[in-house]
């Protein structure tokens, strides 16, 4: 099994820290908005890693974070006029309902920052005794950059690189621009927990690094999350634990790609913010795992107007092949030919993407088989359920996934006229009057509409 490791820049042979087991962490979501399909997609792709871990026979502890405390949150705390700490409550309760309506799994351990706060406090104070971190007359706690040699690792770039065009807060109190906040001081109003640097609350990158000493100890095997996070606040995060415990931090780091709409980056200033909640309104939960997961989790996801009913569309598909095996010849059987296809795509950096385009060849071959009356491709798509459920999907009985597709799409209202001409064409093919049927089919398809012929009965689609 192969990794991409952020850290050296190339593929490795996994091989981790204790033998058969897997400690893996990944950054979770700041709770100051609404899970968006960033969101989502993160805590999918990191969710399959460790159940594909753990179908490779590891014992695997993941751990996720939620960030309920910080400058946004206390910005919204002031909007809302919720207390903070009650706001981070809300906003997590929300947001872990939604995952379950996703579908996505919980981690082994959630971590929460404001549950760390002594953990947090402990390690800075550590820091400040090996000489990497200082405090600063006003209550501020900063971490000193050029006491940690090896800055710049996981990013690649030097500190002069690092700062060169990026905002750098303009601060008389901190030694080099450099460096950067471990415990802020608490302004008027603000939620604050008693230091020994008086009353603050920490900075964002050191409650990740005190939560994984916690959990964890002084490494971990993999270190997760979307590769917006390399710089600054893994770089940071090296940099803490390295400096406090002289050891690898991680082993692997893996990031994830962004997300686009229509070729631009997803922000709130761009008002192109794709929420899950509205997602999970028009598209089934798997119909959304099948889009997303069409793509190298490292690379950038592009979100077109045609990405999700794409999927909606070949996994109804699928679907219905599903449903016509499971009546006729059952829901038994196994090809483990599937399942070792599947471990060897997903073997080499989880390739979701190559596992997924195998199934357009399996279920060619599955319809096939049905045509012809083959009994054993009930063993093929009991095997696609086993295998690919790991991804997500297929997890549902097949009439119940079509009728909630059916709930999600809005009715079609078709013209009378079209409807007219479908039903003569159907005649017409009862009648095996093939020229009519033709004649129809073109007049149909003039005015914008597709009609697709079943067994039994026709569908009009608009185009």
């Amino acid at each position: 099994m192969r990794i991409y490791n952020s850290l050296t820049r190339r593929k490795e042979t996994f091989e981790p820290l204790e033998a058969g087991k897997v400690k893996m962490y990944a950054c979770g979501i700041t709770v100051s908005g609404e899970a968006h399909v960033g969101h989502g997609y993160q805590a999918l792709i990191y969710d399959i890693m460790r159940k594909f871990l753990q179908k490779q026979g590891y014992v695997v502890t993941y751990a996720r974070n939620y960030t309920d405390v910080d400058d946004k949150i206390i910005a919204k705390s002031r909007e809302t006029g919720i207390p903070a700490d009650k706001y981070a409550a809300m906003m997590i309760e929300k947001i872990n309902s939604i995952m379950a309506e996703m579908d996505i799994d919980d981690p082994t351990v959630w971590l929460k920052a404001t549950e760390n706060i002594g953990n947090i406090i402990t390690f800075i104070q550590k820091l400040i005794e090996k000489g990497h971190a200082y405090a600063a007359d006003n209550g501020d706690v900063y971490f000193s950059v050029e006491s940690f040699k090896r800055y710049g690792c996981l990013s690649n770039r030097s500190v002069e690189d690092m700062l060169d065009g990026v905002r750098v807060e303009n601060d008389e109190s901190k030694r080099s621009p450099a460096d950067f906040a471990l415990w802020k001081a608490a302004k008027e109003g603000e939620i604050c927990w008693d230091s020994p640097w008086g009353k603050g609350r920490p900075g964002w990158h050191i409650e990740c690094s005190a939560m994984n000493m916690a959990a964890f100890g002084d490494q971990i095997d993999i270190h997760g999350g979307g590769r917006d996070l390399v710089f600054p606040h893994h770089e940071n995060e090296i940099a803490q634990t390295e400096s406090l415990t002289g050891k690898q931090f991680a082993k692997y780091w893996t990031h994830n790609g962004l997300i686009k709409v229509n070729g631009q980056k997803m922000s709130k200033s761009l008002g192109n913010s794709l929420l899950l909640e509205d997602l999970l309104k028009k598209y089934t939960n798997e119909a959304i795992k099948f889009a997303l997961l069409q793509n190298n989790y490292r690379n950038d996801i592009n979100i077109t107007d045609d990405l999700f009913p794409e999927a909606e569309k070949h996994l109804t598909e699928f679907y219905k092949i599903i449903k016509e095996v499971e009546e006729k010849f059952g829901k038994e059987g196994a090809n483990p030919a599937i399942d070792k296809k599947f471990d060897e795509d997903m073997s080499e950096d989880f390739n979701t993407a190559l596992a997924l385009s195998e199934l357009y060849p399996l279920f060619r071959e599955i319809s096939r088989k049905l045509a012809a009356g083959d009994p054993s491709c009930a063993a093929d798509v009991a095997q696609v359920r086993r295998t690919y459920s790991l991804l997500g999907i297929f997890k549902k009985e097949a009439a119940a996934y079509l009728s909630e597709v059916a709930a999600k799409s809005p009715a079609e209202d078709i013209p009378q006229n079209v409807k007219e001409l479908a039903e003569k064409r159907w005649q017409a093919k009862k009648a095996r009057d093939w020229a009519a049927a033709d004649g129809l089919r073109a007049q149909i398809d003039s005015l914008g509409y597709v009609v697709k012929d079943g067994k039994e009965s026709y569908e009009i689609i608009k185009k």
